[in-house]
């Protein structure tokens, strides 16, 4: 794959692909935090049990039900039911001291249907429970049926006030046609004139009956609400299932602590923005990478895997070997996050090159990989940092060094002119890895490749940067232009380096 500037203007600000495996690589947290959250939510089912709980159900009637009602009538039956009038006539029928304003915290209403309203309430036992329940449907209904008869008695009140004003009204039209005189009936005028007094007294007797039959049908209401109102579903205590309940908050639990996970790797993984493809480590160093190795598990792997692994560890140092030995200058080993990994490395490749002759590995490591590490027969000399200067020229000579940060970067020269950078993926910010790309081009230290150690078995996309000295490390051409013909070698090799070496039965890359 060549890497031109094109493509790097037209890289995506958002990879989906390296988030999704970023989010995979840190599923110990995610799960961690799932599995958290579900003892937790069984810890609380066990720990803090529901109070003792009773339930009732209350058919309400309302003078202006509506098959269309959209339970605007129910809304407000469940806010007169919340309110300080009603939870203080429960609590003196209760004959208890409790204000009602905390005795308005331990209940609620639910409205079922346009007519049905349930009341749940909360008490220290089942049996004060289904009492407290018991007042309130109580309270309420009474509260109703009164505020329904005040209702109907205000408008009927309000249709007679208006049949006395009528009827007092015809009395004046009565007695106005009676103080007329038998004749004026020859007047055509007087004539009308009586006409309209009887017109008008046939309408006030229609509208006095009218206010009489509406009076009557408002108080012929009030009996069908009383007897629509009323209890339909005695109080009665809820029992509590332990082992239901604990399933129940452990499942809801267990998809917060997942989703609440979920959201912090994938939130951590934007914001650190560490390169977890290969892609991404190859074109942030500038370098292609060489080979892959599986990190050692923490748990115990199986016959296969530690085969496998064990293959593509020989596989890896036989072509860091055979690169040392094809090298004309110093070659050293640089880690980031893998320590332990690349000193290792650096022996089992000094052994391979110990049957050509003796090797030197320079330890340049901040930590004791090496210079604490007891000597076994047949291992390679090691000799700290301070004493590379003391090696012979001609004596072969393998570097060990780190460029985490905190690194002496001038110090790096003496471990070797050319390396290979061993790094763990997703450990390294890009800022940081190109901030190594740039301190080893100003240092004029030529980066062969690059050894990505715990890579994503999934990975598929290319890590080989055929021009990829030319990214980000500015001292490197100067230097293939100093060496001549030696770049041109060097270029071929990095095509044969480029093959992947697998810890597993994926396709080399």
């Amino acid at each position: 794959m060549t890497t031109t500037t094109s493509e790097s203007a037209a890289t995506p600000l958002f990879d989906l692909q390296a988030l999704l495996v970023a989010v995979r690589r840190r599923r110990r947290l995610w799960l961690s935090m799932a599995l958290l959250g579900l003892l937790v939510g069984a810890a609380l089912a066990v720990l803090l049990p529901p109070p003792p709980s009773a339930v009732t159900k209350v058919l309400v009637a309302h003078a202006q039900d509506q098959p269309n009602d959209t339970g605007t009538l129910m809304r407000t039956d469940v806010e007169v039911l919340r309110t300080t009038r009603i939870a203080d006539q429960a609590l003196r029928s209760l004959k208890s001291s409790e204000k009602p304003e905390d005795f308005m915290e331990d209940y609620r209403g639910t409205g079922l249907t346009n007519n049905v309203l349930q009341i749940d309430v909360t008490g220290d036992s089942d049996a004060d429970a289904v009492a407290r329940a018991k007042a309130l449907a109580d309270a309420f209904v009474a509260d109703h049926l009164r505020r329904m008869r005040d209702t109907a008695k205000a408008e009927a009140k309000a249709l007679l006030d208006q049949r006395d004003r009528m009827r007092g009204e015809l009395a004046e039209v009565n007695e106005e046609i009676g103080d007329r005189s038998p004749g004026t009936e020859t007047d055509p005028r007087a004539s009308a004139s009586i006409e309209s007094l009887f017109a008008r007294r046939a309408e006030l007797n229609s509208r006095i009956a009218d206010f009489d039959e509406r009076a009557a049908d408002a108080r012929t209401g009030t009996p069908q609400i009383i007897a629509g109102t009323q209890i339909v579903d005695a109080p009665r205590a809820l029992r509590h299932s332990m082992p239901k309940a604990a399933v129940t908050n452990a499942a809801i639990g267990l998809l917060l602590g997942l989703v609440l996970g979920l959201a912090v790797a994938a939130i951590g993984a934007v914001v650190a923005n560490r390169p977890v493809l290969r892609r991404e480590i190859a074109t942030n160093l500038g370098a292609s990478v060489i080979a892959e190795l599986r990190r050692a598990s923490r748990l115990p792997a199986r016959p296969w895997q530690r085969r496998r692994t064990r293959k593509a560890h020989e596989r890896l140092t036989t072509t860091l070997a055979r690169t040392v030995r094809g090298s004309a200058e110093p070659v050293s080993l640089l880690e980031l996050g893998c320590a332990r990994t690349t000193s290792e490395l650096a022996l089992d490749v000094a052994r391979t090159l110990a049957a050509d002759g003796p090797v030197v590995v320079i330890d340049g490591l901040p930590g004791p990989q090496l210079s604490g590490r007891r000597p076994k027969p047949g291992d390679p000399t090691v000799v700290s940092g301070e004493r590379a200067t003391a090696v012979a020229r001609q004596q072969r000579r393998l570097g060990v060094g780190s460029v985490a940060p905190g690194t002496a970067w001038t110090d790096l020269q003496y471990l070797g002119t050319q390396t290979v950078l061993v790094v763990r993926a997703g450990h390294g910010s890009a800022a940081w890895l190109h901030t190594v790309a740039r301190q080893l081009a100003d240092q004029r230290i030529l980066v062969i490749g690059v050894v990505l150690i715990d890579p994503d078995p999934r990975d598929r996309t290319d890590g080989t940067l055929w021009d990829g000295m030319h990214i980000a490390l500015r001292g490197h051409s100067e230097r293939l232009a100093r060496q001549n013909g030696m770049s041109e070698q060097r270029t071929e090799r990095s095509a044969t380096w480029a093959a992947r070496v697998p810890d597993s039965d994926q396709e080399a890359r």
